[in-house]
């Protein structure tokens, strides 16, 4: 007798189901105990859980606009959300506890040292920056969240190496009156390859660099901050759509609810820095309502996008030497005033961006001149409705400011200061057109600030002060991608020179003739990376991205 055959089954497989996980692969050092908990990794657990597959879908987004706008298709205000502009009654959050005036925000990254000098400074606030003043080393990700987590307790102090001449120089907070803390993630596009990200189906990836930075610090220190009288605040970089801050806003809406805080309690400003982002104004502010404190203006990037965006669009797109895109150009002007009407027009503060000269404290002539420039930028900024400014050293804020005091007086804000005069079109956005030349000058010190930026980004050093400029990742994107666009549309520098591939490493092989060389620098790798995404035939979306990959992820 036979034994009838079952028949197939068209069920489906079962697969191995699992909770969601974070997992740590970076190296565990002296005290990353105390932001990797398990409280902490259960909720970047959830985070991801939540939110990792809407983070990708915005960022498939961001590719297929910039391929369509790469193709002849320029952004414009969208028709989709006119009903959100036209409705003059809505309102934002505006400014949390703490967050009241802001004319002066000090800018910069969070070791140790430069948090206790930032929250010396005198500034009203202090933007403590895990994006693109911070190289994102491991060390630099955990011990910065330390140093957050240490000054908001009041515990933080800092020991200088020794020198020959004696001990290290001792470092504590001593001014009766801190900066309002406002932190900054990083970017929606940056990975924390330190942190694996497991779906319930398996999958590996690595962690977002935004929830991981948002988590560790909401987590440690939200209830902490409320109860200093501050509360958590954050800056949001690198936003391209009004989807990509429904995301965030949904973020901070469940974060709230996670630790038991009331809803609005978070307050962001967001950057506008991409030109997509330039033409969603109100929209990003509606969709982050009930958390947006206000706009920023952030110049740099902004630039580097508009390369970015329109770099194999033909000569009209492209752009002067670095130095000649100012904040007069018309492009600029039509950006920041359309800031400044939509931010007061919604209860928002707006506030300005960062010149990039800074003092010399050997160098009288140096300083002087930089006070000068900032002054005008500042002065600029104050009489066109800026609410406040960035600066990026200490000394630079009594001067920027006097130019705020001059405007504002005893008044926190001038939020109320409506701008109808201005009207701004999507073809004033657009205008490019500065009918200033290239100049060697301005190809070869492209090639020299990027490559000594990222010299000192691949030992760690984010913000770097380079020919009395302080460059970061931002400035450094403008530098390359306009080498880049230079060589692959033909151009000539101002004595008829052609901007080649060729032309431009011989100017990378003087630079590294005229560095200062030493034991353990990384100018090769410099380099490297700039040939990389300054040279070859693809542009890298980010020059952090493949460079952070390759030499900064670190094996436990």
């Amino acid at each position: 007798m036979t034994t009838p055959t079952a028949p197939p089954t068209t069920a489906p497989i079962q697969t191995t189901q699992q909770g969601p996980a974070i997992t740590v692969t970076g190296p565990l050092r002296d005290r990353y105990d105390e932001i990797l908990t398990p409280e902490a990794i259960a909720f970047l657990t959830e985070l991801h859980h939540r939110f990792a597959s809407r983070r990708h879908d915005r960022l498939a987004d961001r590719m297929r606009r910039r391929f369509e706008i790469g193709n002849g298709h320029d952004p414009r205000f969208r028709d989709d959300t006119a009903h959100i502009r036209e409705d003059a009654e809505w309102r934002v959050a505006g400014a949390g506890p703490g967050l009241e005036d802001r004319r002066v925000e000090i800018t910069g990254p969070t070791d140790p040292k430069m948090t206790i000098n930032a929250l010396n400074s005198g500034a009203r606030v202090w933007l403590a920056d895990q994006e693109d003043a911070t190289s994102p080393t491991w060390k630099n990700v955990i011990e910065g969240q330390l140093s957050l987590r240490d000054a908001i307790r009041g515990e933080l102090s800092f020991t200088g190496p020794s020198t020959a001449s004696g001990p290290g120089k001792e470092y504590r907070v001593t001014a009766e009156r801190t900066p309002t803390i406002v932190m900054r993630p990083r970017g929606w596009h940056l990975p924390e390859k330190h942190l694996q990200f497991i779906d319930r189906a398996g999958r590996r990836t690595a962690a977002s660099g935004s929830l991981v930075d948002f988590g560790l610090y909401f987590l440690h220190n939200a209830t902490e901050l409320i109860a200093n009288g501050r509360g958590p605040y954050f800056y949001i970089a690198k936003i391209e759509s009004s989807e990509e801050a429904k995301l965030w806003d949904d973020v901070f809406s469940f974060s709230e609810e996670y630790v038991g805080i009331p809803h609005g309690t978070i307050r962001a400003t967001v950057l506008i820095e991409t030109l997509p982002a330039a033409f969603e104004m109100d929209e990003i502010l509606f969709e982050l309502r009930d958390h947006c404190a206000g706009l920023n203006a952030g110049r740099w990037d902004y630039i580097f996008s508009i390369i970015k965006n329109y770099r194999g669009r033909g000569a009209r797109f492209v752009l002067p030497d670095r130095s000649e895109v100012t904040m007069t150009v018309p492009f600029m002007r039509a950006y920041t005033e359309l800031l400044v009407q939509t931010c007061h027009k919604r209860g928002a503060y707006a506030i300005g961006g960062m010149s990039a000269f800074i003092p010399n404290r050997r160098d009288p002539e140096v300083t002087a001149r930089a006070f000068e420039k900032v002054s005008a930028d500042k002065k600029r900024e104050a009489g066109d409705g800026f609410d406040g400014t960035w600066v990026a050293h200490p000394d630079l804020i009594p001067t920027a400011q006097a130019e705020f005091d001059a405007v504002l007086g005893e008044r926190p804000n001038q939020v109320d200061r409506q701008r109808p005069e201005v009207t701004v079109s999507a073809a004033q956005l657009l205008d490019v057109h500065i009918g200033r030349p290239i100049t060697a000058r301005g190809v070869r010190d492209n090639v020299s600030v990027a490559i000594r930026y990222l010299e000192a980004w691949l030992r760690g050093l984010g913000a770097v002060a380079i020919d009395n400029l302080m460059e970061d990742a931002a400035t450094a994107e403008i530098s390359r991608s306009q080498v880049w666009q230079w060589i692959h549309q033909d151009r000539t520098t101002e004595d008829g020179t052609p901007i080649t591939a060729e032309y431009v490493e011989g100017l990378i092989r003087d630079v590294l003739a005229q560095a200062t060389r030493s034991a353990g620098d990384r100018f090769d790798d410099a380099a490297s990376v700039f040939r990389e995404v300054a040279l070859q035939e693809e542009f890298p979306a980010f020059l952090t991205l493949g460079a952070y990959s390759r030499f900064l992820v670190d094996e436990a």
